[in-house]
């Protein structure tokens, strides 16, 4: 008794997914008689056709809807297999925890995180968002791997002496969130003056943890409500209730409703985004880190 091969029931899915002998050849690179021998066989194999022939296209029999469903389940399997014998394969076979302050994880941890799952399967990498002296207090005790944090003026003064640091990014909070029709939407960059009188919505959160308020250099700001989460903060700005300052790393993951504006201000030396290691990172937390740094490049 003729037997199922792996061609051939990934042509009967093939075939059941698409309608057509033709399409099922496009969708896996096969010459239009591979997919006929191969369906054949499939045929042979059950013992009774798969499919009934039509003017435009096939359609699946009973029997083909249920060799197709088998088909799912055994070609995810193979897929599978061949995951774990790569990550097998794969000197990075290691786990890394990653940790980033939140607008960190917007657009910048995210593309670092595909690219690594792309180009290194067996690395795990587990990540935990916090603030930044938090991540920097749980690497010291072993919680965290590689910290993604942010440096510079109005940030505390962080001990990072035995730890390895990499720059990624800086001037990392040169931006003011704005919603789609305010009057500075249509500027590229303002001044401070122009911010003057402005309502602001700036974070809150526990004590010691760096928040993002009004413009640092603005004198008597209008704070008009204060948001522990980011997605409430940007839900006001777009909403019209107020404008509020973001990372310059955290703009391409901004609402289509909110419009990033650049502050011109010699006075704010901005803020630098590092990434920190221990003194002496393992493969896996260097191969991170260049993901990152690569990342970083592109927001």
């Amino acid at each position: 008794m003729a037997e199922f091969t792996v061609p051939a029931l990934r042509v009967v899915h093939a075939v059941v997914g698409t309608g057509s002998f033709t399409a099922a050849a496009e969708l896996l690179g096969y010459t239009q008689s591979a997919i006929s021998r191969q369906v054949a066989a499939a045929e042979s194999a059950a013992g009774t056709p798969l499919f009934v022939r039509k003017a435009r296209g096939v359609e699946a029999t009973r029997a083909g809807e249920a060799v197709a469903r088998r088909a799912a389940a055994v070609l995810a399997e193979l897929d599978a297999l061949g995951r774990e014998l790569a990550a097998l394969a794969d000197p990075l076979a290691e786990q890394v925890t990653l940790g980033a302050f939140p607008t960190a994880t917007w657009s910048l941890i995210p593309k670092a995180m595909a690219a690594l799952s792309a180009e290194h399967p067996a690395l795990a990498v587990e990540l935990h968002e916090a603030s930044s002296p938090a991540l920097l207090r749980q690497m010291r005790a072993g919680g965290v791997d590689v910290a993604v944090i942010a440096v510079g003026q109005g940030l505390p003064d962080y001990d990072l002496h035995d730890l390895h640091t990499e720059r990624l990014t800086t001037g990392g909070m040169g931006i003011v969130a704005v919603p789609k029709n305010h009057r500075l939407a249509g500027r590229s960059r303002v001044s401070v003056e122009d911010l003057s009188g402005e309502p602001w919505i700036v974070g809150t959160g526990p004590r010691g943890d760096p928040q993002f308020g009004a413009w640092p250099t603005l004198r008597e700001p209008r704070i008009v409500h204060r948001i522990r989460d980011w997605n409430a903060r940007l839900g006001f700005v777009a909403a019209g209730l107020g404008i509020a300052t973001v990372p310059r790393i955290a703009v391409s993951g901004l609402p289509a409703e909110i419009a990033a504006v650049e502050v011109d201000d010699p006075a704010y030396s901005g803020r630098i985004t590092l990434t920190v290691t221990r003194s002496e990172p393992s493969p896996g937390q260097r191969v991170v880190v260049a993901a990152l740094r690569a990342a970083a490049a592109s927001v």
